[in-house]
């Protein structure tokens, strides 16, 4: 725990730069009355690692850097998982009223990837829930010849589809559900199948104006009990400044890609568990 809170400590340092943005005091006027409950279930794209059913405006640009640091249990041998970091970042552009685009690179695997995300209903007073449809393809680089002499391209691709399904029950309170579907042309794992099925949920809870606690866990039903990997969980906090999202998050996955951590979450909660953050701007 003193580790956790220690980490926890370094990340908010930086946060005194993120609100010196010009259009802070803005926004927050802009956010005085209560927002209705038909408005976006969650602030950002992501709940923590799980996709949101929020989807960029047509002509809106998001810029994402994700940093998910190495374990917290080497303690300062790696200074709380600082020195091992996988980053990620991500362009996503709104490219129709309810439909948006993304390319991203993350350094972990060496996995560039491609998403699509459509809005296919809001939540009003006629209709209870809002419900997204996601897609993302991967592409790893990491695999050599040397190591797999047989290897095709189509072995380095992974996929991932999901129905994103959410309600804002309240001011402060929504909750999401995601069937998932996964596939994995390439496993190193005996155990680990290429097809699998899972169920992605996830909350925010609104603790203040500005603040909100997060969590979202997938469970994967094709996962066989012999296998190394586990089943992400992750909490976070999301702060709203000027222009950002900033999310702090604990997960027991490195990867921020859907494939990569509904498949392959490395570590235990209480065991083995990497501390990171988001930060979203939109242009």
């Amino acid at each position: 725990m003193k580790n956790y809170l220690l980490v926890v400590s370094i990340a908010f340092l930086g946060l005194n730069s993120l609100f010196a943005q010009d259009d802070l005091l803005n926004e927050l006027e802009q956010e005085v009355t209560e927002e209705p409950y038909e408005q976006p279930a969650f602030k950002a794209m992501k709940i923590g690692n799980l996709q949101s059913t929020k989807v960029a405006s047509k002509g809106d640009l998001y810029m994402y850097v994700s940093h998910r640091f190495g374990s917290l249990k080497d303690g300062l041998t790696t200074f709380f998982g600082l020195d091992n970091a996988n980053t990620k970042i991500q362009l996503v552009y709104g490219i129709y009223d309810g439909v948006q685009l993304g390319l991203a690179r993350e350094s972990l695997r060496k996995t560039y990837s491609t998403h699509l995300k459509a809005k296919l209903k809001s939540q009003s007073k006629k209709f209870p829930v809002n419900i997204a449809a996601f897609g993302i393809v991967n592409i790893r680089t990491d695999l050599r010849k040397e190591q797999f002499p047989l290897l095709k391209f189509g072995d380095r691709m992974s996929y991932a589809t999901q129905l994103l399904i959410s309600r804002r029950f309240t001011n402060r309170f929504s909750f999401e559900i995601a069937p998932t579907f996964v596939r994995q042309n390439l496993v190193l794992e005996p155990f680990q199948k290429h097809n699998q099925i899972a169920l992605g949920a996830g909350a925010r809870m609104k603790i203040s104006k500005r603040m909100s606690i997060n969590a979202d866990y997938v469970y994967n039903f094709s996962r066989n009990e012999n296998s190394i990997y586990t089943n992400p969980l992750t909490l976070g906090l999301d702060i709203e400044t000027g222009g950002h999202v900033f999310q702090l998050l604990f997960s027991n996955a490195q990867s921020t890609n859907e494939p990569g951590f509904i498949s392959n979450a490395e570590g235990k909660w209480f065991e083995d568990v990497f501390f990171g953050f988001n930060i979203v701007r939109v242009f």
